[in-house]
Formats: C-alpha cells, structure tokens, sequence
C-alpha cells in the first residue's frame, strides 16, 4: 500500500497525462489487429515503422498540444478563428463518422475478447455492456478521476510487452531486423505499412490532446492559457514535451511487441491471415499458450476501454468547439448537454453499428482511409496555426520542431498517395 501510494504520489507520474492517455489510446483493438497482421504476415520486417513513426508522431502531438495549452483553446476552436467555417465543418463530419465506424470495430473486439476469455457467451450482450460502461464513466465521473481512470488503464497494455516475453524471442535477430529489413515492396506491403502510418498518426488523437491540455487548465483554478498568463511557460512546455515523448514512446513500444509476439508465433507457425484483433488473441492460445493467449485478450479489454472513450470524447470536442458549445468533461451534464450529447450519440452508434449487416473489416478500411484524408489537411492546418503569431503569440514553433512536424505531414501525404494507388 505504501509503494501504491508512493507511486501515484510520484511527480512524473503526475506530470503524464494528456499525452500518455493519446498515445495509449492509439493501441485500440483496430489497431491491435493492423500490428498482429504486420507481424503474422511479414514477420519482424515491419518493425522499422514503428522507429520510423516515432519522432514524426511525437512532433504534430507536440503541437497540437501546444496549440491547446498556449490558446485555451482545442483544435477546433482554433481552426475556425483562422480560416473558413465551412473547411471545419467537412473536417469534423468526416471525423465524426471515422470515429464512430472505429468505436464499432473496438467495442466489437472487446466483446470478442471477453467471449474468448470466458469461453462462452453472447458477444453482442458483452459489446452493449462494454459501450454502455464506458458511456456512464465518461458521463457520470469527474474530469480530476476520469483522467486517473484513464491513467492507469493503460498499464493494461503492458499485457502486450509481458506476453512477448512469455515466449522464446530470438533477441539478436529482432535487433537486426529492426535496423536492417528484409522488406519487399510489394502491393501487399505498401498497403499493410500505410495501413501501419495511418493506425499510428490519427486525426482524433490530435483533437483529443489539444483539448485536454484545456481541461487540464480548467481543472487547475490558478492555470492560464499561456498567452494570457504565461509566466510558467517554460515548466508547462517542458511538462507537455515530457508527456508527449513518454506517451507515444509508450504507445510505439506496445506496438513494436504486438508485431514481435505475432511474427514469433503465428507468422512462425504459417498463420499470415489476421483480420481482427480477437482473432489473433483465439490463434495465439494454440502455439504461444494460455498465459500468452490470456494476457493478449485481456489487453484488448483494457485499451478498448481506454480508446472507446477518447474516441467519442474527441468527437465531442470538434464539434462543440466547432458551434462554440459549451463542451468539456469538468462540466456536469446539465451544463453541457450537447457536448455529453455528441459523447453518447457517438458511442451508441458504435454500439448500433455491432448489430448492423456491416462487414467489420470493410468498416475499419473505410475509417482508415477517412482518417488517412483528413490527416494531411489537418496536420497542415495545425503546422500552419502553430506559426500563427496571431494565434500562438510569442509561443510559435521552433526551427527544429517545424522540421519535424512538416516531415510528419510529409510521410502521412506519401502514405495517403501509397494507399490510393494500391487500391
């Protein structure tokens, strides 16, 4: 008890938040079920992405969040100051129906996966109560304990790490092949590494962050926007950038064992075809064993659990910011109803959508190659805002971060580009 206390007491702990929830929230269930086909089907060759990615995500979380803490104002709020109304409102509807697709796809997988660890049962009853539990958390609790709530729910990713070491793992080839792959550009290839890119860099994540960064101002009655009351700038800057780096570190790294653990046991025994997230967890039981199987079903639970609400949370934001609602989660319902409104609408539909005709990989290929067109555009409006002096005031973006982040726009357009053509 001592050492759980010392624990949440700690104070870089305390300092993660926003960008330690983004980037666990980036595991989904989808995207779990992308990296166990990576790893089933082209083994430890696609490890690099995740290397690859890293620095480019960590630069555009960097701004959006810094865009959020700098302006008191999410992403939305902002984009409609500067530019047009009507480039915000197709941005946010394509979003929204990205979001709520994805939301299906999730909460499926965890109906799935609670099936298979019970060993029985209907998945639609366990997909219903899994929506509906995260719908009254996000309602019901306040910001101060959902955001600790969400915190330590993303340990249950570590589930993933704990299950790649559960198993035999030839260490000094996965080093190799992470530096030096033997990748083959083939249609297939392109297709699963854009598919990669576009788990990994996802418009949500941006909406989300940059409107937490205003609810952590919020929720501290002595924090101001820095451009009105910026004399602690360099502590809240460095508090972002610690957070952000840790966060999608931590997202990566859970990533980079999700493909580690598929490609030594499915890819190794001739399992190369895996659609779903529940599915990789069931072809695990057989060649990896109940623990790994165990481990891996659970953390599709947890990191549903995690994504479900952030998904409908940063559909939320976009839209109330975009109609100058009311909106965030230190609000009680009667206070903001649109904006807890958009979170249930959202989830409801995800859950409705789990008991439609629809064909679940159709619909996670549709929300991806949604995401995927909307990212370029809103990672150029975001680069854009962030050099705003108008917006950011003396807070725009550095020589180095602006390399960083336009290198970042960049890859998403030529991994857009990749995923037309190879359609």
């Amino acid at each position: 008890m001592k050492f759980f206390r010392r624990l949440t007491n700690n104070a870089t702990l305390k300092a993660l938040g926003p960008g330690l929830i983004t980037g666990a929230a980036d595991d989904d269930p989808s995207g779990i079920a992308t990296y166990s086909q990576a790893g089933a089907q082209f083994g430890f060759n696609t490890l690099w992405t995740l290397v690859l990615t890293y620095p480019f995500m960590v630069g555009i979380q960097l701004v959006s969040a810094r865009i959020g803490r700098v302006t008191g104002k999410g992403l939305a709020a902002n984009i409609r100051r500067a530019y047009s109304p009507w480039l915000l409102y197709v941005t946010v509807l394509l979003l929204l129906i990205a979001n709520v697709i994805n939301i299906a796809a999730d909460i499926a997988a965890m109906g799935e996966a609670m099936r298979l660890v019970v060993g029985a049962g209907p998945v639609h009853l366990y997909s219903l109560g899994f929506g509906v539990l995260c719908l009254v958390l996000q309602v019901l609790l306040p910001y101060s304990s959902y955001v600790r709530y969400l915190k330590w729910l993303t340990l249950g990713l570590l589930a993933y790490v704990a299950t790649a070491f559960a198993i035999n793992m030839p260490w000094t080839e996965v080093i190799a092949r992470t530096v030096w792959p033997h990748f083959q550009f083939t249609k297939d290839s392109v297709a699963l590494v854009v598919a990669v890119f576009g788990t990994t860099i996802s418009p949500y994540l941006f909406f989300w962050q940059s409107s937490q960064e205003v609810e952590e101002i919020r929720a501290d009655r002595a924090a101001r926007a820095l451009r009105i009351g910026g004399k602690d700038a360099g502590k809240q800057l460095r508090r972002i950038k610690t957070d952000t780096i840790l966060g999608m570190g931590f997202s990566n790294l859970v990533a980079y064992f999700i493909i580690l653990t598929t490609a030594v046991t499915l890819g190794a025994h001739g399992i190369t075809n895996i659609q779903t997230s529940a599915q990789a967890a069931e072809a695990l039981r057989p060649v990896a064993g109940e623990f790994a199987f165990m481990l891996f079903a659970l953390g599709i639970i947890g990191t549903g659990m995690l994504a479900v609400p952030v998904l409908a949370g940063s559909a939320a934001y976009a839209v109330t910011e975009s109609f100058r609602w009311r909106n965030g989660l230190d609000l009680k319902v009667v206070e903001a109803r649109e904006f807890y409104g958009i979170i249930a609408l959202a989830t409801l539909g995800g859950i409705l959508l789990d008991f439609a005709p629809l064909d679940p990989i159709k619909a996670l290929v549709l929300s991806a190659q949604i995401n995927g067109v909307i990212a370029v555009p809103i990672m150029t409006v975001m680069m854009m805002l962030a050099h705003n002096s108008k917006i950011m005031g003396q807070f725009t973006l550095s020589t180095r971060h602006t390399l960083i982040g336009w290198f970042g726009v960049a890859i998403m357009l030529v991994a857009v580009v990749a995923m037309f053509v190879t359609m």
